[in-house]
């Protein structure tokens, strides 16, 4: 991690006497996009409420660049948010708008056009300065946001679900966008979003919650690929569970693994015991049907129940023999007769050893 400029120290937070963000600590980085992601009331907001000065932890300590926030008002912290709203002022031209904190500082003539132009280029919004709010498109109106919270060069910006009113396509430029935009400016994005392709696309580092703490921290793919828990792993995209237990540690470290009747050997893990129970966690994309599978890997058999062409991708459901339903998505090959198969056909489902992850049962 680049230097830290923003510190979260123990931070506590209630609300008629729930405790939503529990003894929080993290450190952000210079420069660096990090993503509070977790279902609701998992305390994200409340986390960047509390950054911004508009709630006051119960607890705990908010350090920009070694000093200490929490005496300080909203207005007085090297802090900027963009709201889920984007709570554009609409009498106000879009120049207006995004001019609007220079002109609290006092700040007249020349030198708040220059800044203001400098902002809507950043922002490709610089045709669009005489326009009203009301003129512009959702995904016009939250570049001018944006332009109106980095105005002020803000140690942090803080996006409170910015994209959520956007659609599907707009979505994913205004994604590539955001990533742009912080590069060049060089300062620490913190998101809040439900949105986990969001969150896996764009940030450096992810913080997924629950119950107002970290329950995993880590780059996007270490959490998606390397969850460290059944409650992360199902949150973070779509898996398949194989249950089963250890059945034995083998002399090289390994664990031996039953599933059902079958058994595998994967790496070995701490905290896992003989006897234990653990679930197998593989992705949608990490399985495959196959003709032949590797010897000593599972294979499991059942019928395909739906067939789903993406585009680049097939996802197929399969109905186990044993009652379980599996799903797959593989990469779409027109050439390849494999992918040929219709629904009720009988396949045989494996995977690339190494490809899973195993994680002791919670249930």
């Amino acid at each position: 991690m680049a230097t830290s400029v923003l510190s979260l120290c123990g931070l506590s937070k209630s609300f008629a006497g729930h405790r939503v963000v529990d003894d929080f600590s993290l450190e952000i980085g210079q420069a660096e996009f990090v993503t509070l992601l977790g279902p609701s009331g998992c305390g994200k907001t409340t986390l960047l409420r509390l950054i911004a000065g508009f709630e006051h932890p119960d607890s705990g300590r908010i350090l920009l660049d070694g000093v200490d926030l929490l005496p300080l008002p909203p207005e007085k912290r090297q802090v900027n948010t963009v709201f889920q709203s984007y709570a554009l002022f609409p009498h106000l031209r879009v120049f207006d708008n995004v001019a609007f904190g220079l002109r609290l500082r006092r700040m007249r003539g020349e030198e708040l056009r220059r800044q203001v132009a400098e902002a809507l280029a950043l922002v490709q919004m610089s045709p669009f300065a005489d326009r009203f709010p009301g003129q512009l498109s959702g995904g016009q109106q939250q570049r001018v946001a944006v332009a109106r919270a980095i105005i002020n060069r803000p140690r942090v910006l803080l996006l409170d679900e910015p994209l959520s009113a956007l659609d599907a396509r707009l979505r994913r430029e205004m994604q590539v966008e955001l990533k742009r935009l912080q590069r060049e400016l060089g300062i620490a994005f913190v998101l809040v979003t439900h949105d986990q392709e969001e969150a896996l696309s764009m940030s450096d580092r992810l913080v997924v919650m629950a119950e107002g703490r970290i329950a995993q921290l880590g780059t996007p793919r270490e959490v998606y690929e390397e969850p460290n828990s059944l409650a992360v792993a199902r949150f973070i995209g779509e898996i398949n569970l194989f249950p089963g237990r250890v059945a034995e540690r083998l002399a090289d470290g390994r664990l031996l693994l039953a599933l059902g009747d079958q058994e595998m050997t994967v790496a070995g893990k701490s905290g896992l015991a003989p006897g234990q129970a653990v679930q197998l966690l593989l992705r949608p994309e990490d399985l495959r049907l196959v003709e032949r599978h590797e010897e000593g890997m599972p294979v499991f058999h059942g019928a395909i129940v739906e067939r789903s062409y993406r585009g680049s991708t097939l996802d197929t459901i399969i109905l186990l023999d044993e009652g379980r339903q599996l799903r797959a998505c593989e990469f779409f090959d027109e050439d390849d007769p494999d992918f040929d198969y219709r629904v009720g056909e009988r396949v045989r489902v494996s995977w690339v050893r190494g490809w899973e992850v195993v994680l002791a049962d919670e249930e």
